[in-house]
């Protein structure tokens, strides 16, 4: 028995195959710059090279020591930190280069020659970047190093004036460095000069004696002598014999021992003098060489890192195009 107006079902349509999708993230049109890959790499090279830095800074403090003949001397301690500084550069701008150019974006029909001048550039950014990075977290240290030989020139300018007027203005003061000195003019044989001026019996100071004397000295009078003789670098005659005066008053010398021991001590003063504005020039100049070095050594370890971020770059863009 036969169904009336029954159709027979047509077999099912055969499934439509999808074409296959591969993820792939070169483009025809792409920039020449990948600012989010130079931008990993800027960030991978400013961290390393802080880590590096704060290691550094570690290894170095460790190996100074306040002890006389222990721990690393100056001249190593600087030879040291140059080599790790230009390692820090070479190992940080190397891995930020190297990412900057593995993660930039593939370039289609673009010529090899033309690959190779942008992997340069992305290298050479990544530096840029970190760089300006690091520099803006290490802003007192660059500043420091920077600063300290315009520093430097104008203490040596004014060292020699700075020292003189240290040096005069211990003068006045009892507790300063140039006290020793006015002390030194007014030294007696105490018991001598007792014995001598105290009557027989007497306990004690007795008016117009050494003792009493000695309570009275005219110490500011001689300071502003010594002092204006420290500024001139000359003690008049007049001044010899005034202080002379006072000298053989208060000790009881002959005048021309005393004014012997006016030169005597003056020439002392003159010499001290001497002394501290040659070490404070010799410790300007030792400031303005080191901060020269210094500046000149970081030119050269950032010299070096651009130019290993670049060619890092450049190993990292073909490895990304293979």
């Amino acid at each position: 028995m036969t169904l009336q107006n029954a159709t027979i079902a047509d077999s099912p349509p055969p499934l439509r195959v999808l074409p296959s999708v591969t993820l792939d993230n070169s483009r025809a049109h792409a920039g020449p710059v990948s600012w989010s890959a130079v931008t990993a790499g800027a960030a991978a090279a400013a961290s390393l090279s802080l880590i590096l830095l704060m290691l550094g800074t570690g290894l170095g403090l460790s190996s100074v020591s306040p002890w006389a003949q222990a721990g690393a001397n100056a001249s190593a301690f600087g030879v040291a930190t140059i080599v790790w500084v230009t390692c820090t550069q070479i190992a940080a701008a190397g891995m930020g280069g190297y990412l900057a150019g593995r993660l930039r974006t593939k370039w289609i029909a673009v010529h090899t020659d033309e690959v190779y001048f942008r992997d340069t550039v992305h290298g050479f950014l990544a530096w840029a970047v970190a760089s300006l990075a690091t520099a803006a977290l290490l802003t007192s240290v660059i500043g420091s190093i920077v600063g300290g030989g315009v520093q430097a020139g104008a203490v040596a300018a004014t060292a020699s004036a700075a020292a003189g007027r240290s040096g005069a203005a211990g003068l006045d003061d009892d507790r300063g460095p140039m006290a020793y000195f006015i002390d030194a003019l007014f030294r007696q044989d105490r018991v001598a000069m007792a014995a001598a001026t105290a009557p027989p019996g007497a306990v004690g100071p007795v008016p117009g004696s050494t003792a009493e004397q000695d309570a009275v000295v005219p110490r500011a009078e001689v300071a502003r002598i010594f002092m204006n003789g420290a500024r001139t670098r000359t003690l008049p005659a007049d001044d010899v014999r005034h202080v002379g005066q006072l000298i053989t008053q208060h000790t009881g010398l002959t005048r021309q021992d005393a004014e012997k021991r006016v030169m005597d001590t003056y020439s002392r003063v003159t010499t001290r003098l001497q002394d501290l504005e040659t070490a404070a020039t010799v410790a300007a100049d030792k400031a303005r060489k080191a901060a020269a070095h210094g500046a000149l050594w970081l030119f050269i370890s950032l010299l070096v890192g651009a130019f290993v971020a670049s060619l890092a770059a450049t190993y990292g863009g073909r490895h990304r195009d293979t």
